[in-house]
């Protein structure tokens, strides 16, 4: 292993590291310096098998045994060690799921990469929370979607946080941002997808409707926690669709909408 050792939170070789809680700040960098960090030991298994690079390894030495045979596959990237209050006063959280790696940003897939062969696909329009952008990932891994599409205003999937709600699934399916919303629409048409809009509109039809019917490939749009889907893509939609609900309850979250979509709408 290539150990080395910290002792100065200000040390420029863990820059990769530094002030992870700004949140603001870290969807502005990391995109820009083509990295990502990858958070906990199993998170970071699952990147590594995905193919993905590390740039450098983050952790208390107390973790350096169970991750021994992931770092000794990489003897030149660096592993940085420290002691626990000198690794939190670089990142600005205590480091208890183990270690922190650094890596390199897979290339951006096209749309059209994305959507060959596909069948059943996810369009989140504008969710800009990174924990519900996790958990709908999950849930199409978990449901057999094989992609997800994301508007260009979309939370980052690759950020630390959504990478770690969906356990690391964004690693394993395909996924890829979309340049012209809800212009882009247009593509998945093309392509030959039924596109249906979860969204509470009066034309709405019922989610078990939609289940009783037949499609080759299906795409569900889902959209924003907050002012709902955009006018301009329910106009573009072949389909509105909404969960039936008991009296008192008008939605649910949209991680957990779509986890209920992914299971009525999946591949036979």
């Amino acid at each position: 292993m290539n150990l080395q050792y910290l002792t100065d939170p200000a040390d420029p070789r863990v820059a990769d590291y530094t002030q992870l809680t700004d949140t603001a700040l870290r969807r502005r960098r990391e995109p820009a310096e083509g990295m990502y960090i990858a958070e906990s030991s199993k998170v970071l298994r699952r990147a590594i098998r995905a193919g993905h690079r590390p740039r450098s390894f983050f952790l208390a030495e107390k973790w350096l045994p169970d991750l021994a045979d992931v770092l000794e596959q990489f003897p030149e990237v660096p592993v940085f060690v420290g002691a626990p209050e000198v690794l939190e006063a670089v990142t600005g959280f205590h480091l208890h799921r183990g270690a922190l790696a650094a890596m390199h940003r897979p290339e951006p897939l096209s749309v059209a990469q994305v959507l060959e062969g596909a069948r059943r696909v996810a369009v989140l329009e504008d969710i800009v929370d990174h924990t519900n952008v996790g958990a709908i990932f999950r849930s199409a891994a978990a449901m057999g979607l094989d992609a997800v599409l994301i508007s260009p205003r979309c939370a980052d999937p690759l950020y630390r946080r959504s990478i770690r709600v969906s356990m690391g699934t964004v690693f394993q399916i395909p996924w890829a941002r979309l340049a012209d919303w809800p212009g882009d629409l247009a593509a998945l048409h093309d392509a030959g997808f039924t596109t249906a809009a979860l969204e509470l509109t009066e034309d709405a039809i019922g989610l078990d409707e939609l289940e009783r019917r037949s499609f080759d490939r299906l795409a569900l749009v889902l959209g924003t926690e907050g002012a709902g889907m955009l006018p301009q893509t329910l106009a573009l939609v072949d389909l509105k669709v909404m969960i039936p609900m008991r009296e008192g309850v008008d939605s649910l979250n949209v991680a957990a909408a779509s986890a209920v979509a992914f299971w009525a709408c999946r591949r036979s």
